[in-house]
């Protein structure tokens, strides 16, 4: 069964994910270090998930549990990029789907920026906007739909071929 993962502590989508998953029936982890007391709604498929404080640990714990079958929201490429690996799919709060063909380049990018900041070069992130919810919830939408899909059949050829 699909759930989805949030990268809760920051996440500016939280609500709009909750009402896709409440529609669809599906469970929720809202994963954060608890430090900021982020407010959820009463629902059984509400999971708020509070891990140690500690860089990363929000981040390991979901890619230590996500499955195949699972979304991540995050915007944060690393952790998109351990999702993929598990064959599960990740959406950025902008509506951005990560996959295996842009994730390298995503990482590549995330390093470049990194670089120009510790030259003292100032890199700034756009700000959040209604377009950006709307993109959101059409892409986690798909990634939601692709991941409930059933895996099509491998195809064999049988010993000895046709």
């Amino acid at each position: 069964m699909t759930e989805i993962w949030i990268d809760g502590d920051a996440c500016p989508v939280r609500d709009e994910a909750f009402r896709v998953a409440e529609r669809l029936g599906l469970v929720v982890h809202v994963v954060s270090n608890g430090a900021r007391g982020v407010r959820l709604p009463e629902s059984p498929r509400i999971r708020r998930v509070i891990v140690e404080a500690g860089a990363d640990v929000a981040d390991d714990h979901i890619a230590d549990n996500i499955a195949a079958a699972d979304v991540c929201v995050t915007a944060d490429i690393p952790l998109a990029s351990r999702c993929l690996a598990k064959g599960a799919r990740a959406v950025s709060p902008k509506g951005h789907a990560w996959t295996a063909e842009n994730i390298g380049g995503a990482l590549a990018g995330r390093e470049v920026s990194r670089h120009l900041r510790e030259t003292g070069v100032e890199t700034r992130n756009a700000a959040f906007t209604g377009a950006d919810r709307s993109r959101f919830l059409v892409a986690l939408d798909a990634a939601v739909a692709a991941a409930m899909r059933p895996a099509a059949p491998a195809f064999r050829v049988p010993p000895g071929g046709f």
